[in-house]
């Protein structure tokens, strides 16, 4: 992280973070120095971006190659209808700098590949998985194991969501591929055929915020290892513990 310190405006705008104990002046600037690579977005990079722009996260990549279309405003709320036809990344960025304009915000209207994601991933302090699909989530992961760098996985589909930190600094924290075996494809769940909950998108993207932010400030304890599922029909949680595969194709040992 390139070292920042607070202004009197910093001081002003984060001082709610400053008063607690667990961010204090030290953690702000931690933040202020901080780089956040966000892959989507959408409706779970939505409240995600925006929570770590209001927060301060000094600088934020955004990767999406997609546009703005009506079916999005349902639930996408970094983009407005005045937005549609626009790159999602364009929209994104001006909505951000809006919320905080000392925020730094790298726009990329590309997809995410092997190739792109080792230079991006290699160059960010903490790297949001909030893309809707199967195999740009195992080249995130993938990207993430080989640069050492902490992944904050969700995902939303109809009323179901989850989020895990995968946090390759653990010599014994498994890998998105631990979880998910990349030779195991699922039938792909796709918001357009299946449907989402719009509120439940912002209460897994609002989660990714708080771990990312957790993890750039090096406080309290995070979420790896600890995959966390919500039924939001009843709003109930379920925790399962889950564990590194000495044999996985990605992190384990060959």
């Amino acid at each position: 992280m390139a070292e920042a310190h607070l202004d009197d405006q910093g001081l002003l705008r984060y001082s709610r973070h400053i008063l607690l104990e667990d961010i204090g002046i030290e953690g702000q600037e931690r933040l202020l120095s901080a780089h956040a690579l966000i892959i989507g977005a959408g409706g779970l990079g939505s409240p995600a971006a925006m929570y770590l722009a209001c927060a301060g996260v000094g600088h934020i990549t955004l990767v999406d190659d997609d546009v703005v279309e009506l079916t999005n405003l349902q639930r996408q709320i970094m983009h407005s209808s005045a937005a549609l036809g626009r790159p999602k990344v364009d929209s994104a960025r001006d909505t951000l700098l809006g919320l905080n304009p000392s925020v730094h915000v790298t726009a990329l209207p590309v997809r995410a590949d092997a190739a792109l994601l080792a230079d991006l991933v290699a160059q960010a302090d903490v790297v949001l998985d909030c893309c809707d699909n199967f195999q740009t989530r195992q080249a995130v992961n993938a990207a993430c194991v080989q640069a050492a760098k902490p992944l904050v996985s969700g995902a939303a589909i109809q009323m179901d969501g989850q989020i895990m930190v995968y946090d390759p600094r653990h010599s014994d924290a498994p890998c998105y591929a631990c979880t998910f075996a990349p030779e195991q494809v699922p039938e792909e769940a796709r918001c357009a055929t299946m449907g989402v909950f719009a509120p439940l998108v912002g209460i897994i993207g609002a989660m990714q915020a708080a771990e990312a932010l957790k993890l750039l400030v090096q406080t309290g304890q995070s979420l790896n290892a600890r995959l966390l599922m919500l039924d939001a029909r009843s709003m109930e949680w379920t925790r399962l513990a889950t564990r590194r595969r000495p044999h996985c194709s990605v992190c384990g040992v060959a």
